[in-house]
């Protein structure tokens, strides 16, 4: 039985980062994970693409805000259990919960916070029949290292921020050799700033951009050698390709989560915007995972609410203690 003042569930960056506020209240945390390292989807999708909105960074790798947070919470000693997921908990008589995971690890706690972002979550595929003959072949759904399409032909399909942000990623930074990206409509549904980028690149030829069309077909041996691309104008076109990445999303699933009791709303945790708990006393739910009115789906109000939550987790762990607030510019780390 691992025993800890606070298990956190999900190993993401918002996880990481209440180790660090939980730290300096002295409450010592520990993070279970499906994921076989920290990081979340950062670290598992995406951990060399750059994120804009993260305070006081112009721009940093998702991979490397991920070891910084590593870092901010070390001093705090946080545990992992790494590679698991969790399945189910328990209310106990004392108030506290035990948590097991899917191999059988148990974790007690008075408190637990559900960091869990998506939850599981499995890519959206594009119905093209021969898809499945060239996955792990030149059909990929994620880009986890960008130097795997290093001086290749690439097709990406999609209309939202992340096939907008990769098409401008490997052509701008001259890893793709070529790029071509591919959408249905004529609009996207990605940040302004980026459609017109990708614009811009097209414009210059360093992104083929095809729209108001679709990748109906791919076609190779034992890997993938062409697209065939539907237009709605111009039929049929087929490009040499030897990587096609249709990043169509995620379908979010809350797992083993939607059985515990926790108040679901839209495929997410329901919770109150005081603290973020739910509707089960002791248990909190914080970044992607929850939901309220005008929730936004952002890291840096991920790191808002997990500074919450913990604040009311000390105040129901020690009820009889007044929590001064303490600024770290005055006490620095080591002197909470």
């Amino acid at each position: 039985m691992i025993e800890t003042d606070i298990i956190i569930i999900g190993a993401g960056p918002v996880g990481l980062f209440t180790v660090f506020e939980a730290g300096l209240l002295k409450l010592r945390c520990h993070l279970i994970d499906s994921l076989p390292q920290p990081g979340g989807q950062c670290s598992e999708i995406y951990p060399k693409k750059p994120i804009y909105d993260i305070p006081g960074f112009a721009s940093v790798l998702a991979g490397d805000l991920v070891n910084n947070l590593m870092e901010q919470g070390a001093p705090f000693k946080p545990g992992f259990t790494l590679g698991e997921a969790a399945s189910t908990i328990e209310k106990q008589a004392d108030e506290s919960f035990i948590v097991s995971t899917v191999k059988g690890t148990q974790h007690k706690a008075p408190i637990v916070m559900i960091a869990g972002g998506l939850g599981v979550f499995e890519p959206r595929k594009p119905p093209i029949e021969s898809i499945g003959s060239f996955e792990e072949k030149g059909v990929d759904y994620i880009i986890k290292d960008p130097e795997v399409f290093r001086g290749k032909k690439c097709v990406i399909a999609g209309g939202g921020d992340s096939a907008l942000d990769w098409s401008i990623y490997l052509a701008e930074n001259n890893i793709a050799s070529e790029v071509t990206l591919v959408h249905r409509s004529a609009s996207f549904r990605g940040h302004l700033d980026s459609v017109q980028k990708v614009i811009d690149m097209a414009d210059s030829g360093k992104i083929s951009l095809i729209t108001e069309a679709e990748v109906t077909d791919l076609k190779g041996g034992t890997s993938l050698e062409e697209v065939v691309i539907s237009h709605s104008k111009n039929g049929e076109i087929v490009t040499k390709a030897d990587h096609f990445i249709p990043l169509f999303g995620l379908k979010p699933s809350l797992g083993p989560i939607a059985d515990w009791g926790l108040e679901i709303e839209k495929s997410a945790v329901k919770v109150n915007t005081l603290d973020y708990s739910t509707n089960i006393p002791g248990i909190y739910a914080i970044g992607d995972v929850n939901t309220y009115e005008n929730k936004l789906k952002l890291i840096l109000c991920g790191f808002h609410e997990g500074t919450l939550a913990v604040q009311s987790a000390f105040a129901r762990i020690h009820p009889d203690k007044k929590n001064i607030l303490k600024y770290t510019t005055v006490n620095g780390v080591n002197g909470f």
